[in-house]
């Protein structure tokens, strides 16, 4: 195993937090590799002392993005017709047509989805994507650095993005292995896979079988399960700073006991700032109680919209906004980039806070890594922003039957019932939090500190070929 150079594709900013402010790099820096991070994004790298080569002037074929949303509803389709099951139909995005480029697009996107929602037909749509990607001028870039380079293996590090395809495709046309990880817990039953590698790495046994499920392509001997690093920091304890510290670093009461509430984005949770409003009344009425509790608001790091601005200032006494830091390049939610620092800040707000509220978040597996329980809420609000939206349509999506129990968190029914659960909760979460980590076994290899390690295990033997 001569070489050990290694291309590390960032496509787009969600590889960032898991690959570039992990221990993954110092990792197999000390196996002996040679990482290069391939990257499409306007973070520098080079910033963090790593090596890097930008992508410069990347632009797909002008089909090749109606293909890939052609290509998500044709899959769409295949599951709801070998499952019998309509669950999948509320991953669709509905088709908005604002200008007379959109209508069009759209309109051709609706012909192929009508005539090719059948396995030869996706087969058609999969290779009609390869052929277009490889009449690019990108694609014969990607080749040529890929010729100069000459890396042993082109890790991508989501399999999401349109931008990758061409990187993937110039790898394998030279004989260079690739491999790709699977983002996060819910992308796979929402067809989201975009590239095609020779290998994949998941998070589970689950995502395995799911892999198997939705794409037979896939064989078992591709799969490789390595966990995820998102969580790794979480246990790297020279990352946590005092109480005193972090208290004063965000102007926070030491006398207080503050719980967070993890915003979500415009799309997922329409109503959110009306949740939060429920929660904070409730607070209130524990604190008249004599508690002395307090709020950590954590927004969606794309939510630009100033929605809860108006909640934030009728009890600015109660809650402190503690925005992550993430760069906004561009304000567009795929524009926005993590950085080191809000790895950092979000391993402290769960480390200085007793537990998490929110609406079928993954944090819940943050808060698991802390041994700390999460609430959801599960009911909707009176007036809704959007009446087609509903929570309890959230909490039907795949991903959720993973869960050993219902006990995995405490379900926030109404908003009359917030203080009672929060109360309890304070006086004891032993059951909860026992019940969210079989969860967190089930979705995420243990022990969740070692998703680097065996990535790198996973990367060694493809380039010894021993997979």
């Amino acid at each position: 195993m001569n070489n050990k150079k290694i291309f590390i594709l960032i496509p787009d900013g969600i590889g960032l937090r898991n690959f570039a402010y992990s221990k993954f790099v110092s990792i197999g820096t000390s196996l002996g590799y040679k990482n290069i991070f391939w990257n499409s994004t306007p973070f520098d790298l080079t910033s963090l002392g790593f090596e890097e080569i930008k992508i410069e002037n990347q632009k797909t074929h002008w089909l090749t993005d109606v293909l890939k949303n052609a290509k998500k509803h044709v899959e769409l389709n295949l599951f709801i017709n070998q499952s019998r099951d309509l669950t999948y139909d509320g991953y669709r995005f509905p088709f908005e047509s604002k200008t007379f480029k959109s209508f069009l697009k759209n309109t051709v996107t609706q012909i192929i989805i009508k005539f090719q929602s059948t396995p030869d037909g996706l087969l058609k749509i999969r290779q009609t994507i390869k052929n277009k990607e490889r009449s690019t001028p990108y694609y014969l870039k990607c080749k040529e650095t890929l010729q100069a380079e000459n890396p042993a293996l082109v890790f991508c590090t989501n399999q999401r993005p349109v931008l990758a395809v061409a990187p993937i495709l110039a790898a394998q046309d030279l004989g260079i292995p690739t491999a790709t990880f699977i983002f996060s817990w819910d992308n796979l039953p929402k067809a989201t896979m975009v590239i095609e590698t020779d290998f994949y790495f998941v998070w589970s046994e689950l995502m395995k079988q799911q892999l198997l499920y939705y794409y037979p392509y896939i064989s078992e001997k591709q799969i490789i399960i390595s966990g995820t690093p998102q969580f790794e920091n979480h246990f790297d304890v020279d990352n946590l700073l005092s109480k005193e510290v972090f208290f004063k670093k965000y102007n926070l009461n030491l006398n207080k006991k503050y719980l967070c509430f993890s915003g979500d984005d415009v799309t997922t949770s329409p109503d959110d700032p009306k949740y939060l409003d429920d929660f904070a009344n409730a607070v209130t009425t524990l604190n008249s109680k004599g508690y002395n509790l307090g709020i950590i608001f954590r927004k969606c790091p794309v939510d630009f919209s100033g929605r809860y601005n108006e909640i934030l200032e009728n009890h600015k006494d109660l809650i402190v906004s503690i925005d992550p830091i993430w760069e906004n390049t561009n304000f567009a939610w795929n524009t926005i980039l993590p950085t080191p620092e809000d790895v950092i800040l979000l391993s402290n707000t769960i480390y200085h806070t007793e537990f998490v509220v929110n609406l079928g978040s993954s944090m819940i597996f943050d808060y698991a890594s802390f041994n700390k329980p999460c609430a959801y809420f599960n009911y909707n609000q009176s007036k809704m922003n959007d009446k087609l939206w509903s929570i309890h349509k959230c909490y039907k999506y795949i991903h959720f039957r993973s869960m050993p129990s219902k006990e995995v968190v405490v379900w926030l029914n109404n908003s009359t019932e917030i203080a009672s659960k929060i109360e309890s909760l304070l006086k004891n979460n032993e059951v909860v939090v026992k019940q969210s980590k079989k969860w967190f076994q089930i979705i995420n290899q243990h022990p969740p500190d070692n998703a680097s390690r065996r990535i790198w295990e996973g990367v060694t033997k493809i380039i010894q070929n021993v997979i």
